[in-house]
C-alpha cells in the first residue's frame, strides 16, 4: 500500500514536465502515486499529460490560483499517510522519495522534511538546504550557492522549502492547509512557523537529492512579482504567527530589517514595490486572523524566538 502521493503544481511548466516526471517513474521504492494540479496553463501542459503520461491523476483549474491552492488541491485529493510536494522544474534522484519517508517514519513529531537541492545548471552547487527565518524579518535559504558537498547532515531546520519536501497530512488537519492568501512566495515559511507553534519539527534530508532549475515560473530571482508578493507576506507571516509579545520585542530588529531591504532593492530599481508590498502586507494582516496561541504553546514560542535571534547574529556574523 502506497504511503506517499507527489503532488506537482504546474503553470505553464510543458517544456520541464517531462523530464520531471520521467525521473519518478524511476524510483527505489517503485511507483508513487502523483497528481499534478494544472493552474490553468496554456501551453498544453494538461494536452501533454493526458497522452504521455496517463497514469498521473490531473486536476485541472480554470484560472492560475497560485501555489498555495493548487497544493490544497493536491494534498485534498490525495490518499495517502504523506504528501510530498515537488516543483514542476526538478528532477529527482532515484532514492528522493524513500529517504523522505525513512526520516519521517522515524520521527512522529515530524512535520516536514526536505530534500537538499541542487542546481541544475551547476549540479556541484547547492540551491537549497532548508529555509531559516530570523528577527530581522527575513527568510533565507541555507546553503545558496555552496559546493555540493556541503550540508551534508540530516538536521532540524526552521521550515522546508515546499519545492521538495514531504509533509505528513494529519498535521494539516491540526494547524491548516497552505494559507492562500499568501498566492506565492513565504507560504512554506508560514506553514512550518505554525507546525513549530505547535511543537512539530521540520528536517533536511541531504541523502534525498533533487536538481532544481529554479525561478522557471516567475523568471529572474528578482522581480516585481516576487518582490512585491515576498514583502507583503512577510508583514502578513510575522502578524499571523507572531504573539504579540514576540512582534513587540522584535520590533527594532524588524524595522532594521525593512530598511536594510529597501536599501538593498533601490539601486535595482525595486525600492518602490518593495514599500508597495510592506504596506500591501499591513492591510492584509488586518483583514486576516492570527494563530491561535494558547498557553500550552508559550514555552515554545519563547524557544522560536531564542531560534530568531540565533540566526539574525549569523546572518551579522556571516555564518552558514
Amino acid at each position: 500500500m502506497n504511503k506517499v502521493t507527489i503532488v506537482i503544481p504546474n503553470w505553464n511548466g510543458k517544456k520541464y514536465l517531462k523530464k520531471c516526471l520521467d525521473s519518478l517513474m524511476c524510483q527505489s521504492i517503485g511507483q508513487v502515486p502523483v497528481i499534478v494540479v494544472d493552474n490553468g496553463s496554456e501551453d498544453g501542459s494538461p494536452e501533454l499529460l493526458k497522452k504521455e503520461y496517463p497514469w498521473v491523476q490531473l486536476i485541472c483549474m480554470d484560472q492560475n490560483y497560485g501555489f498555495c491552492r493548487a497544493v490544497n488541491t493536491g494534498i485534498q485529493a490525495a490518499e495517502t499517510e504523506y504528501v510530498v510536494l515537488l516543483n514542476n522544474d526538478i528532477v529527482t534522484d532515484k532514492d528522493f522519495v524513500k529517504y523522505l519517508l525513512l526520516r519521517a517514519e522515524a520521527n512522529p513529531r515530524l512535520f516536514s522534511c526536505q530534500s537538499k537541492m541542487l542546481q541544475m545548471d551547476r549540479t556541484d552547487h547547492i540551491d537549497n538546504a532548508g529555509d531559516e527565518y530570523c528577527a530581522l524579518g527575513w527568510a533565507y535559504t541555507r546553503g545558496k550557492d555552496s559546493e555540493a558537498g556541503y550540508f551534508d547532515k540530516a538536521e532540524q531546520i526552521f521550515s522546508s522549502c515546499g519545492g521538495a519536501a514531504l509533509y505528513r497530512k494529519t498535521v494539516f488537519e491540526q494547524i491548516g492547509l497552505f494559507d492562500e492568501a499568501h498566492f506565492a512566495y513565504l507560504e512554506d515559511v508560514d506553514i512550518g512557523y505554525r507546525a513549530k507553534i505547535c511543537g512539530y519539527e521540520n528536517w533536511y534530508e541531504p541523502k534525498s537529492v533533487v536538481y532544481h532549475k529554479g525561478s522557471a515560473a516567475t523568471g529572474s530571482r528578482h522581480n516585481a512579482f516576487k518582490v512585491l508578493h515576498a514583502s507583503r507576506n512577510n508583514i502578513y507571516l510575522i502578524y499571523k504567527n507572531m504573539a504579540k509579545w514576540q512582534i513587540l520585542i522584535n520590533l527594532p530588529f524588524l524595522f532594521l530589517g525593512c530598511v536594510v531591504k529597501f536599501l538593498y532593492f533601490l539601486p535595482k530599481k525595486l525600492g518602490h514595490i518593495y514599500l508597495k508590498g510592506l504596506w500591501q502586507g499591513v492591510l492584509l494582516s488586518r483583514k486576516g486572523d492570527k494563530f491561535v496561541h494558547i498557553p500550552e504553546n508559550f514555552d515554545r514560542c519563547w524557544r522560536i524566538q531564542i531560534t530568531l535571534w540565533g540566526n539574525m547574529i549569523k546572518i551579522l556574523l556571516k555564518r552558514k
